[in-house]
């Protein structure tokens, strides 16, 4: 049976090029709530930003079955940066008898943050569609983020 790769790390840490990557390799599906958030929605969306992400994994988890079941290897790119979002999607395909990893990209603060200001250069020079990561986004995405504990992570990426 097909599994899912759960994709865990900081936002612009590595994961979303990890993902692709891991795509090509296994001829698996992507599934990502950033591309779907900026597709529709660009990059302001205002108090409603938490909604849509959250309506969206639950969309997400569901087609992820639906391409397993077809046969096809998914990876999920979307950050787990709590604990409790990591214990519910292992419990999701642990319930519906799915095989998953999940694989943490784990970077240092200082290679962070000069990724993030890259990152920042590009979508104001709209290079790339992502966000743009300002001082309060980052302060919040700092707050939020715990750090998974090694028996959490199967594939463990420095």
């Amino acid at each position: 049976m097909s599994k899912v790769i759960l994709i865990c790390g900081k936002i612009c840490s590595g994961k979303s090029t990890y993902a692709e990557w891991l795509r090509v390799q296994n001829n698996a599906v992507l599934l990502s709530i950033d591309e779907i958030m900026l597709t529709l929605f660009g990059q302001h969306v205002g108090d409603k930003h938490d909604e849509y992400v959250e309506k969206i994994e639950k969309y997400l988890f569901e087609k992820s079955v639906e391409v397993i079941e077809a046969g096809m290897d998914v990876i999920l790119d979307w950050g787990f940066w709590v604990k409790r979002e990591r214990e519910y999607a292992k419990e999701f395909y642990r319930t519906r008898h799915i095989e998953y990893e999940f694989h943490y990209i784990d970077i240092s603060d200082g290679i962070w943050k000069a990724r993030l200001n890259k990152r920042n250069s590009a979508v104001s020079a709209n290079e790339v569609s992502a966000y743009f990561v300002d001082d309060n986004l980052f302060a919040k995405f700092e707050m939020l983020f715990e750090m998974p504990g090694k028996e959490e992570i199967d594939v463990w990426i420095k």
